[in-house]
């Protein structure tokens, strides 16, 4: 980045009351990682990542609010509409991150804007920035960390509050069934290492990872932006051959998995022990949560008839189990990490626990509602 580009940003940034900074996209190294953090915590500045970016910034931080994407904390949305100044880094600001254009308005976005890209062509593409700079994320970050802080910031109860509204977000809501996803996940995040990899493919069930997962160190998240189903097996699988000395842990939907869940043979003949969990509700839940929310009980090929996933992943020579209620799953955890060997972890879901946030019946529910 060009020097003078910096010293405006350092006046953008000193003028405001409210700064929310977003970082995504690519061309990030742990380099790049680590010296927008240091930006980040000399300024005391609020800062979320975009959809799957979520090791980009290490989520334990003070200044870490939550990530920007699909199934994005509310409060965050409200954040970005109130900001007086976003610094976008690396990320498009595309429909994901705007929840459909809808959090930023086009061409003009009413917050002043800072967007920062390695990409021309993304740059005034569809918002028009106060401040583009092209750059790379290495280059720009070491730029950021270089600057002199912003003496006494006025925003520091803003960047708290922002953390707090990330904390409460945490916090495990009731759900139906016997076997509760959130505490899965909480125990997860109390157990695995700090470099621990997390992959998944896209579902409904990728929600409860992103939520109620904190991602510690970068590139230890592996997640398909595009939204391909049958994502987290295969990469599941690369992530161990690359880090064999790192705990891989593979999310899959039950739909997602049938996918490409034969690759357990590719496990074993390389002699790889990923833990594969398959989160199993007996359907393709996103797909039937939007069929509930256009169409609701007028539900279409979303229905599926499953294997014993448990059963299948032994007779590939992994270690299998099932896992029906909360309480079954830390020994069953424990059990698999110390297999020896690739393991498979089926939960067995309640069709109802659809979301963190709404049940399948309250989302039909709602929908019936608007009639």
């Amino acid at each position: 980045p060009h020097p003078s580009d910096m010293e405006r940003l350092r006046r953008l940034l000193a003028a405001a009351k409210q700064p929310l900074m977003i970082l995504g996209g690519g061309t990030w190294n742990l380099a790049a990682t680590r010296d927008i953090v240091a930006f980040a915590e000399a300024n005391a500045l609020a800062t979320g990542v975009g959809f799957r970016c979520q090791d980009y910034f290490d989520n334990r931080h003070r200044c870490y609010i939550g990530d920007v994407g699909v199934g994005m904390n509310p409060k965050i949305a409200e954040r970005i509409k109130s900001a007086d100044l976003l610094i976008a880094v690396g990320t498009r600001l595309e429909e994901t991150v705007t929840s459909g254009y809808t959090l930023l308005t086009v061409p003009r976005p009413k917050q002043n804007l800072i967007h920062v890209h390695p990409s021309a062509e993304e740059l005034g593409r569809v918002y028009q920035a106060d401040l583009p700079i092209l750059a790379g994320m290495p280059q720009f970050a070491a730029a950021a960390r270089a600057l002199a802080p912003i003496d006494k910031p006025a925003w520091s109860g803003w960047t708290e509050g922002g953390r707090a509204d990330y904390i409460a977000n945490l916090e495990l809501p009731k759900v139906p069934g016997a076997l509760d996803m959130g505490q899965v996940m909480q125990h997860l995040r109390e157990v695995l290492p700090d470099d621990a990899i997390i992959t998944n493919g896209a579902g409904n069930y990728a929600v409860w990872v992103h939520r109620f997962y904190q991602y510690k160190t970068f590139k230890s998240q592996l997640a398909p932006t595009s939204g391909a189903m049958g994502y987290g097996v295969p990469a599941g699988i690369a992530a161990k051959l690359v880090h064999p000395e790192r705990t891989v842990v593979s999310f899959n939907g039950d739909g997602c998995f049938l996918m490409c869940g034969q690759e357990l043979a590719t496990a074993k003949q390389y002699g790889v022990a990923p833990i594969f969990i398959v989160v199993n509700n007996g359907m393709y839940g996103t797909i039937r949560m939007h069929q509930e929310r256009e169409y609701p009980t007028h539900v279409w090929g979303t229905d599926l008839q499953n294997p014993d996933f448990a059963a299948l992943a032994r007779a590939y020579g992994a270690h299998g189990e099932l896992v029906e209620r909360t309480e079954e799953f830390a020994p069953a955890f424990a059990r698999a990490r110390s297999a020896g060997k690739a393991a498979l972890i089926e939960l067995k879901l309640d069709p109802e626990a659809l979301t963190p946030r709404a049940s399948l019946s309250q989302i039909r529910a709602a929908a019936l509602a608007k009639r």
